[in-house]
């Protein structure tokens, strides 16, 4: 093999190996944009999660309002609770006596009235007695007034 041929040799391989490096540069290039499309899908990516992490965050809040809210919820039931409580005491202890004592009472004034209705009787018969009477008075009064009309 002579020099030139060995010269041609090698810059054929060096030919190839320039190509292959081509082919290498294009493919990297490849990879480069493959990379940037990656990191701008990464980007993406990361803004979501950051929006989720806030809606989280919000929900987070609401989640803590809603539980002041229940405790509020909580407080508002055991004073009704002790309310009612007092409630029925008051009318165990205080209304039941009374109306205990108002129907005691309401026996001794039946008794009181059933004594006292033939007086009552009485007057409701001379009442009508006078009414009859002032009825038959006017009734004379008007007979009166037509006699002295009719002589006049």
């Amino acid at each position: 093999m002579t020099d030139s041929e060995r010269l041609d040799l090698i810059f054929s391989e060096i030919q190839g190996m320039k190509s292959d490096m081509q082919g290498m540069k294009s493919d990297m290039q490849g990879m480069k944009s493959d990379m940037q499309g990656m990191k701008s899908d990464m980007q993406g990516m990361k803004s979501e999660i950051q929006g989720m992490k806030s809606d989280m965050q919000g929900m987070k809040s609401e989640i803590q309002g809603m539980k002041s809210d229940m405790q509020g919820m909580k407080s508002d039931i055991q004073e009704l609770k002790q309310s009612t409580t007092n409630i029925k005491l008051h009318i165990e202890n205080c209304t039941d006596k009374n109306i205990q004592l108002i129907a005691e009472n309401f026996i001794e004034l039946t008794k009181k009235l059933n004594q006292a209705i033939p007086v009552a009787d009485k007057n409701l018969a001379y009442e009508v007695k006078v009414n009859y009477l002032i009825e038959k008075v006017q009734v004379l009064e008007n007979e009166i007034t037509e006699i002295k009309n009719s002589i006049a």
